[in-house]
């Protein structure tokens, strides 16, 4: 292993998902959310291909004994990736990127529910103190409703709502990677992304601009090789290691977002995200510091178990 490698991989790919992010905003008034999840699926799918194909491992990674659980993984990936794509469009990149790192909080919630992982005093804390702040990061948005700011308090509920919907295809993630490698999850994801997206073109579809469609070339490529950086970063470090750099997706939004769209965060979105992390963090310690008791454990076992 080699976790410098794996941490300049694991802050490559937020930085190559991040810029995926502010592309899909700049098209989000003009191009619907089903066809901008159709541009960026089918333009990343060449990309994860040619690298499975340069390693040798694209004929094994086609290969699954459960296409169904595939299926709906990839099905709860597209209703993420759906309405994240419609809540860029109403928030700036710092806001739902704050309420997007609820994700790891509520799949703590999920993991203890669907299971059976035992949660103790500890991750109980942060995960309230992370649901505390993620409401602290919302309540701007959220009052707005009825007072002219409806757009933002409904793209703060697609937002949150997304961010459930991520939990759980960590959920099925978890299910799926002790049968097939995370290869195989990226190509079914993928594949179920372009097809269900397809089904969205009576709504309205339209044709892109050149300008759009260069956009959404750019959003494809870079989730594409964002997925790579991510999948190879996790062979060089353990997660423990790198799952922290998750975080330095606020800088990347806050950069983007005053860049090319001139946002700036509240007070209230830096203190929410400042406590979001921080249970997140706590959260990555424990997962980590239990990851570690399990293997001594087993390290210790007579071959008989």
């Amino acid at each position: 292993m080699n976790p410098r490698r794996g941490i300049f991989l694991k802050l490559g790919s937020v930085c190559f998902f991040m810029s995926m992010q502010a592309m899909v905003k700049a098209v989000t008034i003009g191009i619907p959310p089903g066809e901008i999840v159709f541009f960026r699926s089918i333009f990343a799918l060449p990309v994860i291909f040619a690298w499975l194909a340069y390693e040798g491992r694209l004929h094994s990674a086609l290969r699954t004994r459960q296409p169904l659980a595939h299926v709906s993984r990839g099905t709860v990936g597209v209703m993420a990736m759906g309405l994240n794509f419609t809540a860029v469009g109403y928030l700036a990149l710092p806001d739902i990127t704050a309420i997007f790192y609820a994700s790891p909080i509520i799949t703590v919630v999920l993991a203890a529910i669907f299971l059976g992982e035992q949660v103790r005093l500890v991750r109980v804390s942060a995960v309230l103190a992370g649901l505390l702040g993620v409401m602290i990061i919302m309540w701007p948005q959220l009052s707005g409703w009825g007072s002219g700011d409806d757009l933002k308090a409904f793209g703060a509920m697609l937002a949150l709502c997304a961010a459930c919907f991520v939990a759980v295809a960590k959920i099925l993630v978890r299910m799926l990677v002790g049968v097939d490698p995370p290869s195989t999850v990226v190509i079914y994801a993928s594949l179920t992304a372009i097809t269900l997206s397809l089904l969205t073109i009576p709504f309205g579809w339209i044709m892109p601009t050149r300008t759009e469609f260069l956009l959404l070339l750019g959003a494809g490529l870079a989730g594409g090789v964002g997925q790579l950086m991510l999948t190879t970063a996790y062979t060089h470090a353990e997660a423990s290691t790198i799952a922290p750099f998750d975080y330095s997706s606020m800088i990347f939004a806050l950069a983007f977002g005053y860049l090319f769209f001139g946002d700036l965060p509240t007070m209230q979105t830096l203190l929410g995200a400042a406590i979001v992390i921080t249970a997140g963090m706590v959260i990555i310690w424990r997962e980590g510091r239990l990851g570690k008791l399990s293997s001594k454990a087993r390290s210790v076992q007579t071959p008989s178990g």
